[in-house]
């Protein structure tokens, strides 16, 4: 009698389908790589940012195009005359600060153009550097610094 009442099991398995699992990842790769930013600047000159007490951040990094003002490094590891470096090149020529905003202000109006000038640079190469900025009519400048020690 216990014959006829005795539970059935079936012998299948329960996998997991697999079949979409490289379109996921292949969709999550060219997610990453479409989103990171990977480009790092190369420092020709050396900056001492100056201190401040009231900093304000900017969250939107993409805007930023980065000036860097101060003494050139040299290949012998010493550091020669003050320099501007725009991206990963010293501007050897004024006009070509004004290209350079130009071209970044073409491409992206929003654009901010964010000074690391160094604290023992004489102001008349600042004040040159801000002159071509003006004439390429990049208006949206800030001055990099650092938190004062409290």
């Amino acid at each position: 009698m216990s014959a006829h009442f005795k539970k059935k099991s079936a012998n299948t398995k329960q996998d997991i389908p697999t079949a979409s699992l490289p379109d996921i990842i292949f969709m999550l790769l060219i997610f990453f790589m479409v989103t990171t930013v990977l480009r790092e600047t190369e420092l020709l000159v050396n900056v001492s940012i100056p201190q401040a007490e009231a900093i304000e951040k900017i969250d939107q990094k993409r805007l930023i195009q980065y000036v860097y003002i101060g003494p050139e490094k040299l290949e012998t590891g010493g550091v020669g005359d003050p320099a501007v470096q725009i991206d990963d090149a010293i501007v050897r020529e004024m006009s070509q600060i004004r290209q350079a905003m130009y071209g970044a202000l073409r491409d992206e109006p929003r654009t901010i153009v964010s000074m690391r000038v160094d604290r023992d640079v004489e102001t008349g190469l600042l004040y040159d550097v801000q002159q071509e900025l003006r004439e390429a009519e990049a208006l949206r400048v800030n001055y990099s610094t650092s938190r004062e020690a409290e």
